[in-house]
């Protein structure tokens, strides 16, 4: 049987080290605060970057991430602390054995004062819509 994976290592920079330092707490609420049934930590690892003057969140995933939940805790800083501009990150799909279609990844891009998606790709859709006969693309 194969293991599917989704990585990725991304930053979030909060603004203050004091802001990191909520962000940490929130990191470890979210669930209480019924945003999700199981909390972020299940999903990324969360851990503030000193050399980045601590203001640096560093999201990641460990053996395997949920890049929904990464996105949602985003969101939910961006809220929290007043953040503006775009901010995205990188996945990769992987698989522990080699599958038909089980590697791949995408980006992903939010305004983090609005919340909305301003852009974001698959490659696993880029490429069937890519190579598909000219009469089977929609």
């Amino acid at each position: 049987m194969a293991d599917y994976f989704t990585h990725f290592s991304c930053l979030l920079n909060v603004g203050t080290p004091e802001n990191a330092a909520r962000a940490l707490d929130l990191y470890n609420r979210l669930s209480e605060d019924g945003v999700s049934e199981e909390s972020p930590s299940e999903g990324f690892l969360l851990s503030i970057q000193p050399e980045h003057g601590g203001a640096e969140l560093w999201m990641r995933d460990d053996e395997t991430g949920d890049s929904e939940r990464l996105i949602q805790f985003v969101k939910r800083c961006a809220a929290e602390f007043g953040l503006t501009g775009p901010w995205g990150f990188q996945y990769a799909n992987t698989c522990s054995k080699p599958r038909l279609d089980s590697f791949g990844g995408g980006a992903y891009v939010v305004d983090l004062a609005t919340g909305e998606t301003v852009d974001w790709i698959s490659t696993d859709g880029w490429l069937a819509e890519t190579t598909a006969d000219e009469g089977d693309r929609i």
